[in-house]
């Protein structure tokens, strides 16, 4: 099965009520690719998320910027795959130019969901962007 695009994802979304929107986002997170025990250390660790968050990077071998991702919270590492749909195996130029914040935006993370599981995303993002920059410029 493909992972479904943005687009896809955000039609579905904006007719669902509540319950089933946290059923999509955790659909989600089960879909991400496992990230190996080994990788989740101190070092790819988001600070400021309520849930442990890891991110580890990695670049094909044509360039674009791969992410493993895991939590420790169902929903939250539906979000981080929400963000990682944004930017997943694209060149890392692509991603500095991508509104993250923008595309997130009709999912309405913030009233959809508490304040303790949205307080990390923008951690992930300049993450995922700092990320970005460094390849860009290697």
């Amino acid at each position: 099965m493909t992972a479904p695009t943005l687009s896809d994802l955000r039609d579905e979304y904006e007719f669902l009520d509540a319950d089933d929107r946290y059923r999509l986002l955790i659909d989600l997170g089960k879909a991400l690719e496992p990230m190996p025990d080994a990788l989740k250390t101190d070092a790819t660790l988001v600070r400021g998320c309520s849930a442990a968050v890891w991110v580890y990077p990695t670049q094909t071998d044509d360039g674009r910027l791969h992410f493993l991702a895991d939590s420790n919270a169902a929903i939250t590492k539906g979000i981080i795959a929400l963000v990682l749909l944004t930017v997943q195996d694209r060149p890392a130029t692509d991603i500095l130019a991508t509104d993250i914040e923008g595309a997130l935006a009709p999912f309405d993370l913030r009233n959809q969901l508490s304040s303790n599981r949205t307080q990390g995303i923008p951690n992930m993002i300049a993450l995922i962007r700092d990320t970005a920059q460094r390849y860009a410029v290697s």
